[in-house]
């Protein structure tokens, strides 16, 4: 299957750190009440399109729970591209999950067992269906890929409010080594501010490219800035414990 972009919406996004994945799109889903993310999407679609999302998000929420080997909504899940069109299919695939009221187990065995159109749609719904950091191996788990699409969607609502912050200091210099816009990462400011061990982490990483000869990326210095003292910040619990 294609890899769709993330699906385009219209709302304004939630906040001054909600990422993008291009320059002519809108928040991603993650950043989206689900309310106005079907509103969006349903007047971007055509007609059979936006009649096949209505169809899918009704089967989704009168049959949540699993039926046979697999659930009918996840059956629209492998769909949502060839359906929706690849730029819309992130955002409906969320909204299936949501209609679906997906709980962890259920958003484990999508993530598991489905592609990675489909697991990046996972990592965007967290935010909307899960409310602790049960879900965290998921967001782990991309966080180890070398899909920087999963990356980035790893990183949104859901990872600025759980992970730890030994795992979110290296989630970021893993974006900088991958090529990741730091845009992508949830909550950078709130999270990198006064933060004098990522400091130290962003100038070892930037001296060893300076010593091989290679170029610092422009996003290490913005995010050192956020770090400098007198932006003292300290990371409310769910962040975990200081490395």
């Amino acid at each position: 299957m294609t890899q769709p972009h993330t699906g385009h919406v219209t709302p304004d996004p939630q906040g001054a750190d909600a990422p993008t994945v291009g320059r002519d799109q809108g928040p991603t889903p993650a950043h989206v009440p689900p309310a106005d993310l079907r509103a969006a999407l349903s007047a971007e679609l055509g007609g059979a399109a936006r009649a096949w999302l209505d169809q899918a998000l009704d089967e989704a929420a009168a049959h949540p729970g699993a039926h046979g080997p697999i659930s009918v909504w996840e059956l629209r899940l492998a769909e949502a591209a060839r359906r929706c069109g690849p730029a819309h299919a992130d955002a409906a695939r969320v909204l299936v999950l949501h209609a679906a009221r997906a709980d962890t187990e259920a958003l484990t065995r999508v993530y598991s067992q489905g592609t990675a159109d489909e697991r990046r749609a996972v990592l965007h719904a967290l935010p909307h269906l899960v409310s602790g950091p049960e879900a965290l191996p998921l967001v782990e788990d991309a966080l180890r890929t070398n899909d920087t699409r999963l990356v980035a969607a790893a990183l949104g609502p859901y990872a600025a409010r759980h992970l730890d912050v030994h795992q979110w200091r290296h989630a970021v210099l893993k974006c900088l080594f991958t090529g990741v816009p730091l845009d992508e990462v949830a909550d950078l400011s709130g999270r990198a501010r006064g933060d004098a061990e990522l400091a130290r982490m962003l100038t070892d990483y930037a001296a060893e490219r300076t010593a091989a000869g290679r170029p610092v990326p422009e996003d290490l210095h913005r995010v050192l800035a956020l770090t400098e003292p007198g932006t003292s910040h300290t990371p409310a619990a769910p962040h975990g414990k200081e490395s």
